[in-house]
């Protein structure tokens, strides 16, 4: 008889000894998830890297999960269907909870096309960590950019499930920013979420670290 036939298999969480606030005090940073959400081709991943370049720059322990990047490994057996857009989204969300357990600054660019799922997202990581950004630039602006010719291809009808051609994007209803990057530098978008960032996860220089003592 192997593990698996063994039935129900009850699967337990278990604590570890170090807390939230020992990792906050040992990376000086607070974790969060910034969530990146738009068109394809709004910027997001250009954003996503320069926040991250300029974040590493001033001292903090970040990461980036990029939609393309992830789809090469963890993701690589989804689709593009609704189902498996959800499920993209719900994997994600799973990973940047543990990266935040990790005490990491995570940045997600993601088109995570449907309200739901972002909500889905957000309960996952926490309301506390989970910052939505909205990448708001213009349809026409990403069409004019269409690095891989995805909206060509939509618009001739060679694809199917195309957000914002031929499937649906939900726009954000109260994103913690909102940023066009058709009226505004790479540079400038990342000072302007730069600046979200460092606020929410400063630690207070009131704060101390627990002392250690022989039970430790």
């Amino acid at each position: 008889m192997s593990f698996d036939d063994i039935k129900p298999v009850k699967v337990v969480w278990h604590d570890g000894h170090v807390q939230t606030e020992d990792r906050s005090h040992l990376l000086g940073q607070r974790p969060v998830t910034i969530w990146l959400t738009g068109l394809s081709a709004s910027g997001k991943s250009t954003l996503a890297f320069a926040l991250e370049r300029r974040l590493v720059d001033v001292g903090h322990a970040c990461y980036v999960l990029d939609g393309d990047n992830i789809r090469h490994g963890l993701n690589k057996d989804l689709g593009f269907s609704h189902q498996d857009r959800t499920e993209n989204i719900r994997r994600i969300a799973e990973v940047a909870r543990l990266m935040n357990d990790a005490g990491l600054i995570v940045i997600t660019a993601f088109i995570s096309p449907y309200h739901d799922d972002r909500q889905l997202a957000r309960e996952i990581v926490g309301a506390e960590r989970f910052v939505e950004v909205y990448i708001s630039t213009p349809i026409e602006t990403c069409e004019a950019r269409d690095p891989k010719g995805m909206y060509k291809r939509a618009r001739a009808g060679q694809l199917s499930g195309f957000t914002g051609v031929n499937d649906p994007y939900e726009s954000p209803g109260t994103p913690v920013l909102t940023i066009d990057t058709s009226i505004a530098s790479p540079s400038e978008c990342a000072g302007k979420v730069l600046a979200e960032v460092i606020a929410r996860t400063a630690v207070s220089k009131g704060e101390k670290q627990p002392a250690l003592n022989d039970s430790q």
